[in-house]
């Protein structure tokens, strides 16, 4: 059996995988950043998402059962980043960012994001200090071309734009 991997190595080396940075909410109002987000399939239409499993969101999402995905736009790294805060207060935690309910799930989306999802949780796989949650996707909102904003992203540790 060869040693264990350097954590914060590979913390590193996966950082230098540029991911788009979304935000997952609940029709109860639980809301978190998540960069570990794609797409799955197309028929049927699947993505996931992990949430780890020591978050207050991670039991959330699972009770819920249904779920919106916000798509953020390069200028919405303030929300991104209130939104992944540790410790933030559940009760109004979205009161400061745009929002309204989905139309399908009831889960709160972001006004300004470049797209939405909104999802049933298909299947929950372990992932080690991670739960990987497989979603369908049950309502699409978005522009139907090119967004005139590009996509935050979140490259070797911090929050960036394309340019």
């Amino acid at each position: 059996m060869s040693d264990p991997v350097d954590q914060a190595l590979f913390r590193r080396a996966a950082g230098q995988f540029a991911s788009g940075i979304v935000v997952v909410t609940t029709r109860g109002g639980h809301a978190m950043t998540v960069s570990a987000f794609t797409s799955v399939s197309l028929d049927p239409p699947l993505v996931l998402f992990c949430a780890e499993k020591i978050a207050r969101f991670h039991d959330a999402v699972l009770a819920e059962g249904s779920w919106a995905v916000s798509i953020l736009a390069e200028d919405d790294e303030k929300a991104a980043r209130w939104l992944a805060t540790r410790g933030r207060p559940l009760d109004g935690q979205l009161d400061g960012v745009a929002h309204h309910p989905g139309p399908v799930t009831g889960a709160p989306v972001l006004d300004d994001a470049l797209a939405v999802l909104e999802c049933r949780t298909a299947a929950v796989h372990d992932g080690g200090d991670h739960s990987i949650v497989v979603g369908r996707v049950d309502g699409v909102a978005g522009t139907a071309g090119p967004a005139a904003r590009g996509p935050l992203v979140h490259y070797s540790g911090a929050y960036r734009r394309l340019s």
